[in-house]
């Protein structure tokens, strides 16, 4: 496989890309220091936890994603999992903030997985969940002739069903060679028209799908469970909602947990809410990041609803504060359709910084007061003290002190890497229908 050589990954590139935001930056982080400490506020303790926080990239990301209906190709896109993991490897090179790869299955399989691993190992990478797909057909592979046009997991065809066991197994199998510890499962199933499905029997066929994904996967393994409301079922889906998830969940196991993605739910619901049902259930997994306007979009994250992105992370920096131990699993899940994807999963990392540094910020014993003495204008502006807060300088100081970029994009522009993997994996010709 060719490697791309450009300063993407170079110390000194990005040291020299630094050197003249520096003296800014400095003044600007001194600044908000003694801002913060008129709060009571340590700026090195925020930097610092904002420094250790991580989240996953999925493999899938790095390539140009689209809609239902068509997808652009654009040059440099990765011809296999080797060209993925070295466009995974700039994004966290620039961020300092994606040390993680998601890989998703057999769209990343390969005969010798552990040259995966070592490749990544080679670039600074680990990995985080592996994904297994039984959304759609694979024509060609051996271990899955049969369709999921009907479902999957919850097939009325036992045959179909075993088949989609046998390949979340599998995925568990890849992804121990690679040192992962979950398997993130979402399915399409679901009923387009009504009366095309027993809703009863179709979920029950999917709890016990479920279990037997979870007797064959290690025993230190977690089972990621994730919810979507629509697409491709219209009608009904099978897991359509964190309920659904959640009663799923208790009946396969300790340690089969609900998965949150921005984007699953239905319009203007209350997704920090539910965030905070799930913690107390005991069964958050974890996070997909991505933003919506509509429905499921897969926009960047914080590009629309911040705010929310925000309250969310104030749950999870609550229920840490609850719980030493609480350590949710993080991933970006979004597609790109008219940007440069690294650029896209760049800009989302650092809103989810953002939105984390943010919720760091919350006066917790402020809050605490005003809530119980109800008062809800006081509890509200609460909030919005430390959501206005301009952490910008924290992100970009945790950055710097770790040799990444002060300015990613900036210096991914700089860097030539875009038009450098474009002469050595040049775009294909045409359009092509589908998501990914």
């Amino acid at each position: 496989m060719d490697q791309v050589t450009t300063p993407a990954l170079d110390q000194d590139f990005l040291a020299q890309q630094n050197a003249p935001l520096t003296a800014a930056l400095d003044d600007e982080y001194d600044a908000l220091g003694r801002a913060l400490q008129r709060r009571g506020i340590d700026i090195e303790r925020i930097t610092d936890t904002v420094s250790a926080f991580a989240v996953a990239v999925p493999s899938w990301g790095v390539g140009s994603g689209g809609t239902r209906f068509a997808r652009f190709p654009m040059g440099g896109e990765p011809r296999g999992i080797f060209d993925k993991l070295e466009d995974c490897a700039v994004v966290n090179r620039m961020t300092g903030a994606t040390p993680t790869v998601s890989p998703h299955f057999p769209w990343d399989e390969t005969t010798d997985m552990a040259a995966v691993r070592e490749a990544a190992s080679s670039l600074g990478l680990g990995f985080d969940a592996v994904n297994s797909n039984t959304f759609q057909d694979h024509p060609g592979n051996t271990l899955h002739p049969l369709s999921y046009k009907y479902g999957s997991l919850s097939h009325t065809d036992p045959a179909v069903r075993a088949q989609a066991v046998a390949h979340n197994i599998r995925c568990a199998e890849l992804g121990e060679v690679l040192g992962s510890k979950s398997l993130t499962v979402w399915i399409g199933d679901g009923a387009n028209f009504p009366g095309q499905q027993h809703f009863g029997r179709a979920f029950e066929r999917y709890i016990e799908s479920a279990k037997a994904i979870y007797a064959g996967i290690p025993g230190d393994w977690k089972l990621f469970l994730e919810h979507k409301m629509f697409e491709p079922a219209f009608y009904a889906t099978v897991i359509q909602d964190w309920g659904s998830s959640l009663l799923a969940a208790q009946a396969i196991g300790e340690r089969a947990l609900c998965l949150v993605d921005l984007g699953h739910h239905a319009p203007n619901v209350n997704i920090e809410m539910i965030v905070s049902r799930l913690i107390h259930a005991g069964k958050l997994a974890g996070f997909h990041f991505n933003d919506s306007k509509y429905g499921d979009d897969d926009l960047d994250a914080g590009a629309i609803e911040p705010y929310r992105l925000f309250l969310v992370f104030n749950e999870l920096v609550e229920a840490a504060r609850a719980d030493a131990g609480f350590a949710p699993s993080y991933m970006l899940d979004q597609s790109h359709n008219v940007t440069d994807p690294i650029e896209s999963l760049m800009t989302s990392a650092v809103e989810v910084q953002r939105a984390f540094a943010q919720a760091l910020l919350v006066d917790r014993g402020a809050l605490d007061g005003f809530q119980d003495a109800n008062d809800p204008m006081m509890a509200s502006q609460t909030l919005k003290r430390a959501f206005t807060t301009d952490v910008q300088p924290i992100l970009a100081m945790a950055r710097s002190r770790k040799g990444s970029a002060i300015d990613p994009v900036a210096a991914y522009r700089a860097s030539g890497y875009r038009a450098a993997v474009t002469r050595i994996r040049p775009a294909k010709s045409g359009g092509s229908g589908g998501i990914v």
